[in-house]
């Protein structure tokens, strides 16, 4: 069970390459701090720390542990709150399934994911899977709005050293393409409430029959309440047009979307184009197909591996592939295609990397394509659709004389649409949803059919408030170019344009901020940046996850390279490490070559301003003396170019901590503020230098073999050590 006190810094146990890279940097982080009389503690938000966490009933004293997340989303609520949150696993379906049957095999007797439950017990065990599944772990854990950027000497490094950019033309034939209608955008209502309120929302049948969907819902007074829904029927037909129009075009299909964060309704969309793309599949098949368990929500690849023996269905999706135009592929040498698995495609991180690539996208031929980029919903497609087409006109950007783009992200108290999961449904048969307050009033009203997917999101009144208010300060500490990404033809941003103007006039500072929606903005903040000048965007909690990954990809090559502080409006702090989109296949090119690119340039950054956030909250000198040699360490780091590199064989994450705690520690010993730290730190700064040869030898001693940790979901923590740490000699020297 998990140590109650609570230490100074908590670092999160997480998923994938960033918790291999932590079984190798968090032992040297807890001996330095130590020595300045800092405890750094963990807390497991993993994926499998969930499932455990969720199952206590069913396991032994020995396996249960405590539930750290909710423990954390209390912490975070008050000021002693210090956090460094590693990128974790927000988990689609096949990704939960997996990690249930590792944790199954390990010996932990928990139940099965029941794709339809029946029993209560059942009942019960979806319910505490489907809380574990998605973006479970942002929403509690985000009491504070999002301030994002790249460290100045992460972009200082990039623009000396910029990274390989694919060539555009105006020839291209790479676009976005978005439902003409009746999606989110346009169907969305939204309101602000004057009182606080009860709510509850009902779907009134065509033949009267009420159905309650959601009740004992709460609002304070000032919340800006959504609610919108998307077509089944029109996403269905939106599909089949862009199938056969990209065949038309000779370009690649892709679908692009997050399943992962948008937990209820993008699988769904998902599963609508599956079905649309193996249509005929389902239509001669869908009885035989519907008893072997297939549901399209999990993707190609669950399809398949329920199918592969039965002939009939494989060649006729054979067939049907040969008819289709070539799809997207995220793995082509595997075969693994856009729609295999919900989480494989993850928007933020998919769109950036084909942008970056000029346009281009990897085909079944193993040769790079232009691409229909689809994305279903206009809400944010135009951001995409945008950069696509100023690409076409200009060329690719040039990082090394790019500016930056920071951005301040509405996101506390689980705002907008990542908030929107308990309130997400597929509707089960026509009628009207209607949303109503306690006293009565219809809030929102949408006419749906079956099939239809109809969501509320909500976003307080003092997040927002704080959000504009932290845009203010940051405006005023930099001077850049401000712009808030709010659509006025939006429902709920036209709420938000409500709220912002009358602050920003009251406080006198209207002349320094633009509202423009995203299409504009994205043009405006393209323009700037590549004049060699900086922006901030202003944005809402999705538009914050999608340009963090945008704007660092262009200008940095990476997302996880970022610098995310988290304000906890109780006072607290909460500090980000970047991007996991890509820690699968890092994790894969670990077990078959023993090589971990995973750049732990976050890590770092978020070190040295948790350490200088103690040092403020407690007036802690040490903790100062130890962040400024963090940030000298980094420095040094970038300067002398000791990122992971590609290839196996060549220095990856492990000879990069070694470098930076040579580096971490020489600054601590030369520093003339504190002598105890100076002179704790000389002796283990002169040992890693002059036991450079051995220790370089001994990290890269079993390079390019496979290696064993495990489990993939819930590693051992030992043959994680073993491959992490394969140095005695610094391990000697770390202590």
């Amino acid at each position: 069970m998990t140590d109650k006190t609570v230490p100074d810094i908590i670092y999160t146990k997480v998923d994938e390459a960033p918790e291999l890279a932590s079984a190798s940097f968090l032992p040297i982080i807890q001996s330095f701090a130590s020595a300045a009389g800092i405890s750094v503690g963990t807390r497991d938000i993993s994926l499998a720390g969930r499932i455990i966490a969720a199952f206590p009933d069913y396991l032994t004293e020995d396996q249960r542990i405590n539930d750290d997340l909710a423990e954390l989303g209390e912490l975070v609520k008050t000021p002693e709150a210090n956090v460094i949150k590693l990128p974790n696993i927000s988990a689609s379906v096949p990704q939960l399934v997996a990690a249930i049957r590792e944790l199954q095999a390990q010996g932990y007797a928990l139940p099965d994911y029941p794709e339809n439950p029946q029993s209560d017990a059942e009942k019960d065990a979806r319910a505490r899977y489907d809380a574990i599944k998605g973006s479970a772990v942002n929403p509690v854990l985000r009491e504070g709005n999002s301030d994002r950027r790249a460290a100045a000497a992460v972009k200082r490094f990039a623009q000396s050293n910029p990274h390989r950019m694919g060539k555009w033309t105006a020839e291209s034939k790479t676009e976005v393409s978005s439902m003409p209608g009746s999606d989110f955008f346009s169907n969305e209502k939204s309101a602000t409430l004057h009182d606080a309120t009860g709510a509850k929302i009902v779907l009134v049948g065509d033949d009267g029959a009420e159905t309650v969907l959601k009740d004992g819902l709460s609002y304070p007074a000032g919340t800006v309440v959504d609610a919108t829904f998307m077509s089944a029927k029109a996403l269905s037909e939106f599909l089949e047009t862009e199938i056969a129009r990209t065949k038309e075009k000779g370009t690649l299909f892709s679908l692009h979307m997050k399943a992962t964060m948008m937990k209820v309704s993008d699988p769904i969309i998902f599963g609508h184009a599956v079905r649309v793309w193996l249509k005929p599949v389902f239509e001669k098949f869908g009885d035989e197909l519907k008893a072997l368990g297939v549901d399209p929500n999990s993707g190609m690849g669950d399809l398949l591996a329920r199918v592969k023996d039965k002939p009939e269905i494989m060649a006729e999706i054979e067939r049907v592939r040969a008819e289709r135009p070539p799809m997207y592929m995220v793995d082509s040498d595997r075969g693994i295609t856009n729609l295999h698995v919900p989480s494989d495609v993850i928007i933020d991180a998919s769109m950036p990397a084909l942008i970056r690539g000029g346009g281009k996208g990897w085909g079944p031929d193993g040769k790079e394509h232009d691409t229909n980029c689809v994305i279903p919903d206009n809400c944010y497609a135009p951001v995409y659709d945008e950069t696509i087409k100023f690409f076409k006109a200009n060329g690719a950007l040039d990082p090394a004389t790019a500016g930056t783009v920071q951005n301040l992200g509405l996101m506390a108290q689980k705002a907008e649409e990542y908030g929107s999961h308990p309130t997400t449904f597929e509707i089960p048969h026509a009628g009207t949803v209607r949303m109503i307050l306690e006293d009565g009033t219809v809030l929102h009203g949408h006419k749906v059919e079956a099939g239809d997917i109809w969501r509320s999101a909500s976003v307080r009144k003092a997040p927002i408030e704080d959000w504009i208010n932290l845009a203010i300060d940051r405006q005023k500490a930099t001077g850049y170019r401000s712009i808030f990404w709010l659509d006025a033809n939006r429902a709920h941003d036209a709420e938000l344009i409500e709220m912002v103007k009358p602050i920003l006039e009251a406080k006198g500072v209207a002349d320094k901020f633009e509202i423009m929606a995203p299409r504009e903005a994205t043009r405006a903040s393209l323009e700037t940046i590549t004049k060699g000048e900086n922006t901030i965007a202003i944005t809402g909690n999705v538009l914050r996850d999608y340009l963090t990954d945008l704007f660092p990809i262009l200008e940095l090559a990476t997302s996880a390279k970022m610098l995310s502080i988290v304000k906890l409006m109780n006072g607290g702090g909460l500090f980000e490490t970047g991007a996991g989109g890509s820690a699968p296949k890092h994790v894969q090119a670990l077990v078959e070559t023993n090589h971990l690119r995973w750049d732990s340039l976050g890590e770092f950054c978020a070190l040295g301003e948790s350490f200088k956030f103690l040092a403020d909250a407690r007036g802690n000198a040490k903790a100062r003396l130890m962040g400024e040699a963090v940030e000298a360490a980094t420095q040094l780091y970038l300067d002398n170019d000791n990122s992971p590199k590609r290839k196996p064989g060549e220095p990856d994450n492990r000879d990069s901590h070694y470098w930076f705690a040579r580096y971490w520690a020489d600054a601590l010993a030369t520093q003339g503020e504190d002598a105890d730290l100076a002179a704790h730190f000389a002796p283990i700064a002169k040992a890693l230098a002059e036991k450079e040869a051995q220790i370089i030898s001994e990290l890269l001693a079993d390079r390019g073999k496979p290696v064993d940790l495990g489990g993939y979901y819930h590693g051992d923590p030992a043959k994680t050590a073993a491959v992490m740490r394969p140095s005695a000699t610094l391990n000697a020297i770390i202590g």
